[in-house]
């Protein structure tokens, strides 16, 4: 799934939530020979994750029989043609047309043939639907009106040799099907727009849908469209990454798109309230990682602690805590994770800094017995608690006479497993009840 698949259900999903209307998930599997077993679960998986709600899904394939039936009335009336032009013949068209640097239109070889011709000829065959005789008009939400010229339009297939139907040809009957009256899509199917009109039209149909197409997302460090391949263009990337599905959905809500009084930090729901898509710009929207990392930021600000604590491995809420004091450095929950997994390792000799290496010692050995006794110790013949950091610190300072930086550097490293960090008054009270475990 590209973060562009995930930004179009999302403003879909909206469009149909503020307009009461069903919100469908057209799997097109069609073309068998790219059909990859369990995308389909991937991606409803996916759009579960990201709380996009659907009201249905609907299996493309499921819909063959209603796709041949609509190409052969096609055929019927005339407004079709049998294509016995071989691979071969077409792939030296298109060549010809490549050394020419002029656009690949089909020839018209098969159009005229007779019905006759078309019996008598035992090749195998495709379908195409005849192009237009006008101009295909249709008006887009963002971009505006169009006027398409039948030679951009042209004698397309609309049933492969296997009599398997093309994806405009099973997205436009689909459309009709599931009376489907607003596609919201990426302007690289824009293309595709007056080529489903035209089928409509062919077949009578006069529906009006309305049509939405978002801009492309380009790479904001090469002003070049954002590669399939390029892993920040992957969801499941991002996802492994640490970010959010919440703080995703936000940054892809952005793009193109001005808040201005309802501010940069939103959850979908609250999307809701305010989104208007037809006022998208008509630019194209630059992806830049470190917004999503400052957005991501903030929607981890916004967890409950346990929730936090339980993304990133742990079952304590101090630990969710402790995560966020990690915030002023940290973006994502990997980041977060691997602050917190340091606390949780074994602790070594403090090789780093030679002079501390005798205090370490007598200090580990001193947490430790705290530790196995949960922080008590005996006082005045009573039992107490040693409750804050300053207790501890004033407690291993009266213990092994260590001062300042003596005591403090190996003490920030016995409890923290770094040599630098936050405030340990802070980070002590929440790591507390762990040090038995880790330490001892």
């Amino acid at each position: 799934m590209h973060i562009g698949n995930i930004r179009v259900a999302l403003l879909n999903y909206i469009q149909a939530k503020q307009n009461n209307k069903k919100f469908l998930i057209r799997i097109e599997d069609t073309d068998s020979k790219r059909n990859i077993e369990g995308m389909d679960k991937n991606i409803l998986e996916l759009l579960n994750l990201f709380e996009i709600a659907y009201d249905d899904v609907v299996y493309q394939s499921n819909n063959l029989k209603i796709h041949q039936s609509m190409a052969f009335k096609l055929l019927d009336n005339k407004k079709a043609f049998n294509c016995f032009c071989s691979n071969e013949v077409l792939e030296q068209d298109k060549q010809k047309a490549k050394e020419l640097k002029k656009p690949y239109r089909y020839s018209g070889a098969c159009e005229s043939l007779s019905a006759l011709d078309n019996l008598e000829n035992e090749n195998p065959f495709s379908v195409r639907i005849k192009k237009p005789s006008n101009n295909i008009e249709f008006k887009d939400i963002i971009k505006g009106n169009f006027s398409i010229k039948p030679y951009d339009i042209d004698s397309f297939i609309i049933l492969r040799v296997d009599k398997t139907p093309t994806y405009n040809f099973a997205c436009a009957i689909d459309d009709m099907i599931y009376d489907i009256d607003t596609i919201i899509r990426g302007e690289d199917h824009l293309s595709n727009t007056p080529k489903q009109i035209h089928i409509h039209q062919s077949l009578g149909y006069d529906k009006k849908i309305q049509y939405i197409h978002i801009p492309m997302i380009i790479d904001a460090t090469t002003n070049k469209k954002l590669s399939k391949r390029e892993n920040n263009s992957s969801v499941d990337f991002l996802l492994k990454q640490g970010f959010l599905p919440s703080a995703i959905a936000n940054y892809l809500l952005l793009l193109g798109y001005n808040t201005k009084d309802k501010g940069e930090i939103f959850t979908l729901q609250e999307a809701i309230e305010f989104y208007d898509v037809s006022k998208i710009s008509t630019s194209n929207a630059k992806f830049d990682i470190k917004k999503l990392e400052f957005i991501n930021n903030e929607h981890i600000k916004k967890l409950d602690d346990l929730k936090l604590s339980s993304l990133i491995g742990y079952q304590d809420e101090n630990i969710g805590k402790l995560a966020k004091i990690y915030l002023e450095e940290s973006n994502t929950l990997n980041e977060l994770k691997a602050k917190i997994d340091l606390y949780f390792k074994s602790r070594k000799e403090m090789q780093e800094i030679e002079e501390f290496k005798s205090e370490y010692k007598v200090l580990l050995s001193l947490i430790k017995e705290l530790a196995s006794n949960d922080f008590f110790i005996h006082k005045d013949n009573g039992k107490i608690m040693l409750d804050s950091f300053n207790d501890v610190k004033n407690y291993l300072q009266e213990k092994s006479q260590f001062k300042g930086k003596n005591l403090l550097k190996p003490l920030r490293y016995i409890l923290t497993n770094a040599l630098n960090g936050p405030n340990l008054s802070e980070v002590f009270p929440l790591i507390k009840k762990h040090l038995k475990d880790i330490l001892c």
